[in-house]
């Protein structure tokens, strides 16, 4: 009688042992040197598996803002405290575990600049029950977004303009958090690979605005390349278009 008992406790504990826990695990994408990547710039997909098995864990997207401005960017940071707040974007994402799990997180974006966006993937040991919240699981994104457009102007030249911006859609400007004159931004027309024409882009008066021209050039079809670059931190971003240059005779 008292071995049945001892075995019915121990069966009953080991299926208590293997029933999942439910994990709240926060991931969020923060731009380098910068901001969260939330709603203004389409979120990023986050993609969770276990490492070991490529199971699917869960998947989503962050949503949200981009934070509190002086609290992330100001004020002197403070081991431990968090940047994030309720309204900062992340994907909260909800475990079920049996066991300690060696977690994937890969993540893509920003989802609504697809010319700009990049992977990013890191691994984390993540346990039943123990919660990753607060700031939760915070991925770094590098990079500029370049959003470019293109115009004809006089004697032949082609205006080109380009919207140049952090992966959180921060705004780059003259005196800013993020300072215009940190910023290099340069057009090259291409043909067949090669470089025929290149002109520096300056800030053009608004907000994340660059602008610039390119000499006259041959009717026929090229490569737009537009390449940003941030002097104070690896932050850099190139975008590419085909354009199409008509005989104007």
């Amino acid at each position: 009688m008292i071995r049945s008992l001892a075995a019915a406790a121990f069966a009953a504990l080991l299926a208590t042992s293997a029933q999942a826990e439910p994990t709240h695990v926060m991931v969020r994408a923060q731009a380098l040197d910068a901001k969260f990547i939330g709603d203004h710039m389409g979120g990023v997909r986050v993609t969770l598996t276990d490492a070991r098995t490529g199971a699917l864990l869960a998947k989503g997207l962050t949503t949200g803002g981009t934070g509190d401005t002086p609290r992330i960017m100001k004020a002197t940071r403070v081991r431990g405290a968090d940047l994030a707040d309720a309204a900062t974007a992340g994907f909260l994402a909800t475990l079920d575990l049996k066991q300690p799990t060696l977690v994937r997180a890969q993540a893509e974006g920003p989802a609504g600049h697809p010319a700009a966006a990049i992977k990013v993937s890191s691994s984390l040991w993540i346990l039943p029950g123990r919660d990753v919240t607060g700031d939760g699981w915070v991925l770094t994104f590098p990079g500029l977004v370049i959003e470019p457009a293109t115009a004809p102007a006089a004697d032949g030249a082609l205006r080109v303009t380009a919207k140049v911006s952090l992966m959180c859609g921060c705004p780059i400007e003259p005196g800013g958090l993020w300072d215009a004159k940190n910023y290099a931004v340069t057009a090259v027309l291409l043909r067949r690979g090669r470089a025929v024409a290149t002109a520096p882009l300056v800030y053009a008066g608004q907000p994340s605005q660059f602008a610039g021209l390119l000499p006259n050039a041959p009717p026929g079809r090229y490569t737009l390349r537009l390449i940003a670059t941030d002097r104070t931190t690896p932050n850099a971003g190139v975008v590419e278009q085909a354009l199409k240059i008509p005989d104007r005779r």
